[in-house]
């Protein structure tokens, strides 16, 4: 399998707020490659999702903007590109929201969900929490909502079930951004 699967976390409520992202890259269901970026999201931060993520203002005063950013991790968002994020809708919105408030122009992509094929191919497990699927696929999440440590995770998630149950069967679930 090859894709790449990302995790950002936002600075409020407002997907358009973004504060760190991750991607992890897989070619022939291997990862090979990765990226974490602090971003500075330009905005005051919320003290609930501060005590989430534990990322401060005073963090990402010096790091880089979403337009100074989205350069360079925009090669990964194209047509043929497969892009995997646990609760993808979420990461997906942040995506697009931040382009829009920037004024950006939109990209399409194609990408998949964990939590949506995590529910499909394990219907007993008691919830689709990340820390919950990786403790059943024996996937080590060593500090659940740092992007990095969640994409990782993702990735791994996704490879266990094409392993388990094929790639093929993963290809039901892929839809476009």
């Amino acid at each position: 399998m090859n894709f790449i699967a990302m995790d950002y976390e936002t600075a409020t409520g407002k997907r358009a707020s973004a504060c760190s992202v991750a991607i992890v890259v897989v070619r022939d269901s291997k990862v090979v490659d990765s990226l974490y970026s602090l971003i500075n999201p330009e905005t005051p931060f919320s003290n609930m999702n501060m005590s989430i993520h534990h990322i401060t203002p005073d963090m990402v005063k010096d790091a880089p903007t979403w337009p100074e950013l989205w350069p360079h991790i925009e090669p990964f968002f194209t047509r043929d590109q497969l892009v995997a994020a646990h609760n993808a809708p979420f990461d997906v919105s942040v995506v697009r929201k931040s382009l829009e408030r920037y004024r950006m122009n939109p990209v399409t992509f194609q990408y998949v969900d964990t939590v949506r094929t995590s529910k499909a191919l394990y219907p007993d497990l008691v919830n689709y929490k990340l820390d919950t699927v990786s403790d059943k696929l024996d996937v080590t999440l060593d500090n659940h909502h740092n992007a990095l440590a969640d994409s990782y995770a993702c990735a791994k998630i996704l490879l266990a079930e094409a392993r388990q149950f094929a790639p093929e069967r993963i290809k039901q679930f892929v839809k476009i951004a």
